[in-house]
Parts: C-alpha cells; sequence; structure tokens
C-alpha cells in the first residue's frame, strides 16, 4: 500500500466561441471544461490504475466538485477511507494551454478545503499499514496547514518510505514556502521537474543542486525534463533516461504520473518500506524508464488521465 497526502482540485479548461448578442452585435461565449485534478490526487489514481493499492488523505468538499473528485478516485480504485470530508469549498485552477499542450494556471484557492490540515486531523492511526508516503505540492507549501503536512511526514519517516514532488506553483507560494532542503532530512524520494528547479535553485545546475539534496538527506532525486527524459541521481550516481515519442495533447498531469510509475516500479520490486538500502542505480533508471512510459501515455490524451495499464 501507498499512500499519498495532498490536493484535489478542479482543473478548469477554457473554451472560447462567437455567440449571438441580444442588441444584434457579436460576442464571445466563454465555457469551462472542468476535469479532476491536483498533484497530489493525480499520482494517487495513477497508481491506483497502475495496480498498485492506494490510499488518498485529502481534504474533500461536500460541494460539487469534492463529489466529482470522490467519483473519479473511487472509479479509478484509490482507498478514501482516510481522507476528510471538509466543509470548505474545493481548489478550482483554470488552466490555459499554449501550442505545446504546457498548462499555465490561474488558481481560485483561497479559504478551500486542502490546505487547512490540523495536527488532529494528522496522525499516524490515518495513514495506517504502508510502505510509502508520497506527498508535496501546495499541501506541503502552503498554510495553514503545511506545518501540520510537514510534521506528519517527518513522523511518518519512522514507519515507510517518503516521497516528495515540490511541484512547485509561485502564484501562490512563494522561494521560502519550499524548504526542500529542511524536507530532504526525512525524505528519501525526492521528484522535481527542470522547471521546479529553476525555481528552487536559479542558476544552479542539476548536478550542484542534486549533490545538495543528496548531502541533505534525500537518497534518490529524479529530475523530469519534459520531451528530453529525466535524470535520475542516487546518492551522487547519476544517468539519464530518454522519453519515448508521443503526440502531445497537453502535458496536465504528466509529472503526476510520472511519480506514480516510479514508485509503481519501485514498489513491484519490493524496495519501499524503509530507506531504500536495496536500491542500485540500474534498478532506479528501470524505474524511470517505466515512469516516462507512463508520462508519454498520459500526455496523449486530453487532462490528467492516466492510463490503466502499462
Amino acid at each position: 500500500m501507498i499512500a499519498v497526502l495532498g490536493e484535489c482540485v478542479a482543473d478548469g479548461f477554457t473554451t472560447l466561441s462567437p455567440a449571438s448578442a441580444e442588441n444584434g452585435g457579436e460576442a464571445i461565449e466563454l465555457g469551462l471544461r472542468v476535469l479532476p485534478g491536483g498533484g497530489p490526487a493525480n499520482t494517487a489514481v495513477a497508481l491506483a490504475r497502475l495496480g498498485t493499492p492506494t490510499r488518498f488523505l485529502g481534504r474533500v468538499s461536500g460541494d460539487v466538485f469534492g463529489e466529482l473528485f470522490r467519483r473519479h478516485l473511487t472509479s479509478s480504485g484509490v482507498d478514501l477511507s482516510a481522507s476528510v470530508d471538509a466543509r470548505e469549498p474545493s481548489t478550482l485552477a483554470v488552466a490555459a494551454l499554449d501550442a505545446g499542450g504546457q498548462a499555465e494556471y490561474t488558481f481560485y484557492a483561497d479559504g478551500t478545503a486542502d490546505w487547512q490540515w490540523t495536527a488532529d486531523e494528522l496522525d499516524l492511526d490515518r495513514l495506517g499499514p504502508v510502505a510509502c508516503l508520497h506527498t508535496g505540492s501546495l499541501a506541503l507549501a502552503r498554510e495553514p496547514g503545511r506545518t501540520a503536512v510537514e510534521a506528519f511526514a517527518r513522523e511518518a519517516a519512522g514507519r515507510a518510505t517518503i516521497s516528495v514532488d515540490p511541484n512547485v506553483r509561485p502564484s501562490l507560494a512563494s522561494l521560502a514556502d519550499y524548504p526542500v532542503s529542511r524536507w530532504c532530512e526525512w525524505t528519501d524520494i525526492l521528484k522535481l521537474s527542470a522547471d521546479d528547479l529553476d525555481f528552487l535553485l536559479p542558476g544552479v545546475p542539476v548536478e550542484r543542486a542534486c549533490d545538495t539534496w543528496h548531502a541533505a538527506g534525500a537518497r534518490l532525486i529524479v529530475v523530469t525534463r519534459g520531451a528530453a527524459g529525466a535524470l535520475v541521481s542516487l546518492d551522487g550516481e547519476r544517468a539519464s533516461v530518454p522519453a519515448p515519442q508521443v503526440d502531445v495533447v497537453d502535458t496536465v498531469g504528466a509529472g503526476d504520473s510520472f511519480t506514480a510509475g516510479l514508485l509503481h516500479s519501485l514498489a513491484a520490486k519490493d524496495l519501499l518500506g524503509g530507506r531504500l538500502d536495496g536500491l542500485d542505480l540500474g534498478t532506479a533508471v528501470e524505474a524511470a524508464e517505466f515512469a516516462v512510459r507512463v508520462a508519454a501515455l498520459t500526455c496523449s490524451v486530453a487532462g490528467a488521465n492516466p492510463p490503466w495499464t502499462v
């Protein structure tokens, strides 16, 4: 069992079309297509669809978007028994896609359910018996709940492998909200994108960034590079993994699917549950090779819709 802690976000995709105005002039009609998203929720869905037993720890609203999240997660096989039924509204992110399918988000997140974690809501009884806890994204960076989430993850490190994806969102959190070196004190697997790296350590070569975070405590660091694949660094030993060619519809959820593929592969090899003591670079590369295939398949369809099998 892998547990995933973090947010559910309603991803809204806009469409513009001509419409008739009442005065006989021209008007533009704005449409909004909403899909279930949120980095941690996407990772939980992808893990479950790949066949890994997955438990999601989220604060899920009772509004219409919350019902969308519940149906999406449960229909994908995710266990929601450890989630909280929240009174606050769901978070909404409106995405604009560029010509390459890359999404730029505008968030509507003030006072929403995902960031309201309290220490009383997070204890190891809620986690249950798991081999790995994956967290990160805004739940680990955004107040008021970030302190409770970090304390919970630190405590969980005593019983499970810890995986973190910062998944930075500069429009909602500042650089100070991502103390990655501190997180690495209790993190075994750090996955981040090249864009994350540019934000967290601007101008720092990727190799030096990896060495910084290895020294802080993280054993396995994987940096995704979009169409260029990924860099795998295990205790300072490094290798590159190419990405398969794919016709990209959009890249929404690709990084989350990559994380799921990586964790699924490591779980299948019985390497989760401790400090990755049995992991070598070749096996880490195999896991990343599987992960890029999962991410590529996610890029070939609209929205965060990861594959059921690979």
